[in-house]
């Protein structure tokens, strides 16, 4: 696996990150198994994460795994926000110590939320067609992606399981030019965004920022 990565950067400049994802809907002792079990190859993830179905499945459940997590070293993302309500996001920042949260659409429910997430600086990776396909919003034109930009929010635009839901990373970009009209600047500072907080060496992250910039 290290190899394939190593080759995926060096021939098609990719670059890749590897997230040990627990799912939510099973028991919190079998992610703290899978966390210690995982010992050989701590050193190989770049960060755990907490993902599958949010209602029901609060992220203070897990909050023994990520302080394990946390002890070691090991960056923390969770999904919230998304299906689930806004104080899913907030027990992701107070108990999980996340860095990141994938999704966080919701947080525009919740004022004094949006006002902590953009002081303490948090990305929220938005997966717009993948929320249409989940009914998260009914279409495009409907997606909250203008409000959390208008809001200040730290945002980057994604895919999410392509295989299943459709839609890699260019057509997310295509849907959201074709729903809000957004101009070359808008989708440079999303770009820049996801640079400035991707789980990457910081030779690459000037990398891909010189590149970008030659794009402007």
């Amino acid at each position: 696996l290290g190899l394939a990565r190593r080759e995926a950067e060096r021939e098609f400049g990719m670059s890749t990150a590897l997230i040990m994802a627990f799912l939510r809907d099973r028991p919190a002792e079998e992610a703290m198994n899978l966390l210690e079990s995982a010992a050989p190859y701590w050193e190989l993830l770049d960060a755990v994460g907490l993902d599958s179905a949010e209602v029901g499945h609060p992220p203070s459940k897990f909050t023994e795994v990520f302080q394990r997590a946390k002890m070691l070293g090991i960056p923390r993302v969770a999904h919230a926000g998304e299906e689930g309500p806004p104080e899913y996001i907030r027990e992701a920042l107070d108990f999980l110590d996340v860095c990141r949260i994938d999704h966080g659409v919701r947080c525009l429910e919740d004022p004094e939320l949006i006002a902590r997430l953009r002081e303490e600086e948090i990305v929220l990776t938005v997966c717009p067609l993948s929320n249409v396909r989940l009914n998260v919003v009914e279409r495009m034109e409907d997606h909250p992606l203008p409000e959390l930009l208008d809001a200040g929010l730290r945002i980057t635009l994604n895919s999410d399981d392509p295989a299943y839901f459709g839609g890699g990373m260019l057509a997310n970009f295509q849907a959201c030019h074709d729903a809000f009209g957004w101009s070359r600047e808008t989708f440079i500072q999303l770009a820049g965004t996801a640079i400035e907080s991707a789980f990457i060496s910081e030779r690459r992250r000037l990398e891909l920022h010189r590149r970008l910039a030659e794009c402007d």
